[in-house]
């Protein structure tokens, strides 16, 4: 047998934090769980691609950059379509050439669906296409469920509602179900010691995002509301957390310029909404996370013009938070575009206070509804293809 009968070949594509820590988890259990070494003929895999420092933990040598292909909104891709196509090209070539017998792109679904696509239509290689985090096909731009569906063998759904949609089209799918459903709320003092900070003092989240182009329109507004309410309320510490160093310099930079008590720390984002009241966030994961850490959320979300313009003529769903999309509610404010203010984030203020009465309650909920079928079970079913 030669080693490439015996290397478990895989092709793997993450573009942000968020699904570096779901590749992760699935390549650990492909690579460690004895119960599905026994499944299959394969002693030890190797990876190619491109992903985050948790998959290359693992063993990943990313070919670039990661952070090059996480560009968001319509606008944004289109300005960088040459830079994305050349990257996207080189990808599929390393994998045709590696021969590789599954593809797993992580999110990035623009970015990953001409992969999937152009590797169904290579002969003979990899006839495996999976897909961790369904597009927001359900929400948004629901033609593209054909395309998923010609060029994607399976979708691993973090969420039970995705996993019905793709039910009803006939679509293969897995519940995964989401890593906050085992999200344990961090010890207060802990942290407090950790961080040097005041138990005293009271505090506020405030989360950016996690992409250069959401540092850019958040940001300021956000640094304008804290600038506004610090001065009338001396007792508030606000806490940012940074995805990594490069956004931790981006941060900085944005606040070199004023005297505000903020701390800002890299990868502290569990542990700060922990000790907050409320936190105030840019829409995304973050919003869910916050909720199931029992920190009531202010989501907000700015965009360009035209983005915005375009997306919510698209949009097929009443609310973008993932809190208030699982709980089938408005449960939390949303701060939009125009609506995205310091005014308003500091009207909205009270009222998300007064939902801390009802956090333990709302994150158990939400947390039963994250739980699927588990990275063991989704791993089995794509180490065993064949």
């Amino acid at each position: 047998m030669s080693r490439k009968d015996s290397i478990l070949t895989i092709g793997v594509v993450c573009g942000e934090h968020s699904g570096d820590r779901l590749g992760a988890e699935l390549i650990k259990e492909i690579k460690t769980n004895s119960k599905i070494k026994s499944m299959n003929k394969y002693s030890d895999i190797d990876l190619y691609g491109i992903g985050g420092p948790k998959l290359e933990a693992l063993g990943l040598k990313s070919e670039f950059d990661f952070t090059e292909i996480n560009v968001m909104g319509l606008v944004q891709p289109l300005l960088n379509f040459r830079k994305l196509n050349n990257l996207r090209r080189s990808l599929i070539n390393l994998f045709i050439e590696k021969d590789i017998d599954i593809f797993i792109g992580i999110d990035s679904p623009d970015f990953n669906i001409g992969i999937h696509k152009a590797l169904k239509n290579s002969f003979n290689v990899c006839n495996n296409n999976i897909q961790v985090v369904s597009p927001s096909v359900w929400g948004w731009r629901q033609n593209r469920i054909k395309s998923i569906q010609a060029n994607i063998d399976i979708t691993l759904c973090l969420f039970n509602f995705e996993y019905k949609f793709y039910q009803e089209v006939g679509h293969r799918s897995i519940h995964l179900g989401h890593p906050f459903s085992e999200l344990i709320k961090p010890n207060k003092d802990e942290v407090l010691k950790k961080y040097n900070l005041q138990e005293d003092k009271k505090y506020i989240s405030v989360i950016p995002g996690s992409r250069e182009s959401e540092i850019k329109y958040m940001l300021p507004t956000y640094i304008e509301f804290i600038k506004e309410h610090s001065q009338k309320n001396k007792d508030y510490i606000y806490l940012i957390p940074a995805a990594d160093k490069r956004l931790l310099n981006s941060i900085n930079k944005l606040l070199n310029k004023f005297k505000l008590p903020v701390v800002i720390k890299e990868d502290a984002m569990q542990e700060f909404l922990s000790i907050s009241e409320l936190s105030i966030v840019t829409s995304g994961t973050a919003s869910l996370e916050s909720a199931i850490l029992e920190c009531p959320t202010i989501i907000c979300y700015k965009t360009n013009f035209i983005n915005y313009s375009i997306i919510s003529r698209m949009l097929r769903v009443d609310n973008i938070g993932l809190p208030n999309i699982l709980l089938g509610d408005r449960y939390f404010v949303e701060l939009l575009q125009n609506n995205f203010t310091k005014e308003n984030i500091s009207k909205a203020l009270k009222d998300t206070l007064l939902l801390k009465e009802d956090s333990q309650n709302i994150a158990k909920l939400l947390k039963d509804m994250l739980k699927g079928s588990g990275f063991l079970k989704a791993a089995e079913v794509i180490s065993n293809p064949f």
